[in-house]
């Protein structure tokens, strides 16, 4: 278990401890009291650790704490969403507890507007980089990959590198591309590869192509970067954009994709 030695770890869940009153966390009132919030005995019992654990936790010693431990005090302080996801940050730990990224109807509706009036090709990539919402001018792009009715299946777009013979053909350097997606894709999962969804995503990909096991088995890691991406249309000849990549704010796991 790696260390944890953060001072703004401690100040932070030591202000959010004096925050809360007795009757938030259901504990009777009892006799008056001196100090602002919850004593910290009462948040170490509430959440199955010593006081002593505690008051190393608030000064910011170097510590072994679990997820497990920090998910409990996030739950005892009544942490919002994103006041929970910045204590795990500020651990540098995964929170257990962290829901499955998900896209509601709102943000693909926002999305799919957006991407609609982007007049080069663009699409928004999830998790497992599976293709949310597109454009023509993409759709235009990737002959025979991106429709307007996928169905029940999301187009995928390492499937589509790996498993359509239509990529070799489209995507000029295609061995050397592959070999910086495969790079990419896992700097961009990080600790989350062994989650179920991308373990068994991944999982399948390396028995369906031999070129993506082979590259999987090399355990490159790059940044998603931008540059030059050459195509050989077999309509339009040759294309040559330039590739940016943007995050959704309030949704870190989307990227939207444009060829410039």
């Amino acid at each position: 278990m790696p260390l944890v030695k953060s001072p703004l770890l401690g100040e932070f869940i030591r202000a959010h401890r004096e925050r809360l009153t007795t009757s938030q966390v259901g504990l009777p009132d009892g006799l008056r009291r001196r100090a602002k919030g919850l004593r910290r005995e009462e948040v170490a019992s509430l959440c199955g650790i010593s006081p002593t654990w505690l008051t190393w936790i608030e000064q910011g010693r170097a510590l072994a704490v679990s997820p497990g431990t920090l998910a409990r005090i996030a739950t005892v302080l009544k942490l919002k969403q994103a006041e929970r996801e910045y204590l795990f940050d500020l651990a540098a730990l995964r929170d257990p507890d962290a829901p499955e990224p998900e896209i509601n109807s709102a943000l693909k509706e926002t999305l799919t507007r957006a991407v609609g009036r982007i007049q080069f090709p663009a699409y928004v990539l999830d998790q497992k980089w599976d293709v949310l919402v597109w454009n023509r001018p993409a759709e235009e792009l990737f002959v025979g990959w991106l429709t307007r009715d996928p169905g029940d299946t999301r187009p995928n777009l390492l499937h589509y590198m790996f498993l359509n013979p239509g990529a070799r053909k489209l995507v000029t350097d295609w061995e050397v591309r592959a070999q910086r997606l495969v790079a990419e894709f896992r700097a961009d999962a990080g600790d989350k590869l062994d989650e179920d969804a991308i373990y068994t995503f991944v999982g399948d990909l390396r028995v369906q192509s031999e070129d993506f096991e082979m590259l999987w088995r090399r355990q490159d890691v790059m940044e998603r970067e931008g540059g030059d991406r050459v195509f050989n249309h077999p309509r339009f000849g040759s294309l040559i954009y330039q590739q940016l990549t943007l995050r959704v704010a309030n949704s870190p796991d989307l990227k939207l994709v444009m060829l410039l």
